[in-house]
């Protein structure tokens, strides 16, 4: 069994489960909310963050969007961006990875994320209007840049001062 009971009755779930059932929750048309784990996302989505996961309603995804989908490899949950479409196929990687996971069927999407919260506010950046960009930046090696320590130490800062 991949679940786990936590403090006050709650469920958590990994791989395989979670999987299994965000597909379901979201074929009957709802959404589904979970908390983000990982820093492949970053700085658009953070560990612990609030992610709202809406079915795709037989609307195609477009370059720019953030999609869940179960990695082949990591034989779990991945909430990464399209980066590139293919025919029929899209190419999806992590914001703060270097490679791209792979190119992967719409079958193999399990829907796209719609809303993010940090600190209890919604945030916006990286799904508006600008996420078509993000991935032309890291195809022209901007996103190397936004990889190095001193940016990832200087945001760092500035959300502390926020805070």
């Amino acid at each position: 069994m991949n679940g786990f009971t936590g403090g006050g009755g709650e469920l958590g779930l990994t791989g395989a489960d979670l999987t299994l059932l965000i597909r379901d929750v979201l074929a009957r048309g709802a959404s589904f909310r979970f908390l983000a784990r990982g820093s492949s996302m970053w700085p658009f989505i953070l560990e612990g963050d609030v992610v709202t996961l809406s079915p795709l309603n037989g609307e195609p995804p477009r370059i720019g969007e953030v999609v869940a989908f179960s990695h082949p490899r990591a034989k779990g949950l991945c909430i990464h961006r399209i980066v590139e479409i293919r025919g029929e196929k899209y190419l999806i990687g992590g914001d703060n990875n270097r490679r791209p996971d792979g190119v992967f069927a719409i079958s193999d999407l399990l829907g796209r994320v719609t809303r993010v919260e940090r600190n209890g506010k919604t945030l916006s950046f990286g799904l508006g209007p600008e996420k078509r960009w993000i991935p032309w930046l890291r195809r022209w090696g901007i996103s190397r840049w936004l990889h190095s320590r001193a940016v990832k130490t200087v945001y760092h800062l500035y959300r502390r001062v926020r805070e």
